[in-house]
């Protein structure tokens, strides 16, 4: 069975359809989207798809071991360089021995 679906409704269906809850996301190679992508759109590299929707600001992908986790924009985890830090300190603060 084949749609008429362009690369970015692909990407955004196959996030939604083979991500397993809890999780937003999904891994590109571990979930076999790669692969589906290729099926689907063999003249198209599924890496170069999802950086165009990376770029556009549709989608996030984080690198992980083995491949990438690509979540719909918004939906992927974020750890901005103060929130570690406000995280970082506060811990400090409560574990904080005045004996040093």
């Amino acid at each position: 069975m084949k749609l008429d679906l362009n690369t970015e409704e692909f990407i955004l269906n196959a996030i939604e359809s083979l991500r397993k809850p809890p999780y937003k996301g999904i891994h590109c190679v571990w979930s076999g989207f790669n692969r589906a992508f290729r099926q689907y759109f063999p003249n198209i590299d599924p890496v170069d798809a999802t950086n165009e929707l990376v770029e556009k600001g549709i989608i996030e992908i984080k690198p992980t071991k083995g491949g990438g986790l690509i979540y719909k924009k918004g939906e992927g985890p974020s750890a901005q360089a103060s929130d570690v830090l406000r995280k970082i300190l506060k811990h400090a603060s409560t574990n904080d021995d005045s004996s040093r």
